[in-house]
């Protein structure tokens, strides 16, 4: 599994638990993986949006721009069990050759 593999996981992760606002998405990603560009992680966002995985909508303001949530769709939700499968077969993989 890539890292952009596993950042997929992650943000499928993240948007499974709710609708999410994309700033807070990139801070909590880049919280675990510090060296993520932001572009990197907009541009998976976008990508998802395009395969059917997650949609985007404008939320509520009080002052200021229009924030753009994320939120899974039911391919998503298929997606993201997909790449949880393979995380869980790649961490058995290691753990068999005593990678901990």
């Amino acid at each position: 599994m890539l890292k952009k593999d596993l950042i997929e996981l992650c943000l499928l992760h993240l948007l499974a638990q709710g609708d999410q606002y994309g700033y807070d998405l990139l801070r909590r990603l880049h919280a675990a993986f510090p060296d993520t560009q932001e572009s990197a992680v907009y541009a998976l966002l976008r990508s998802l949006c395009r395969e059917g995985c997650s949609e985007q909508y404008k939320g509520e303001t009080s002052d200021g721009p229009a924030r753009k949530y994320y939120r899974l769709t039911g391919h998503g939700t298929a997606r993201y069990g997909e790449l949880l499968k393979q995380w869980r077969a790649l961490l058995a993989a290691l753990s068999e050759l005593g990678i901990q």
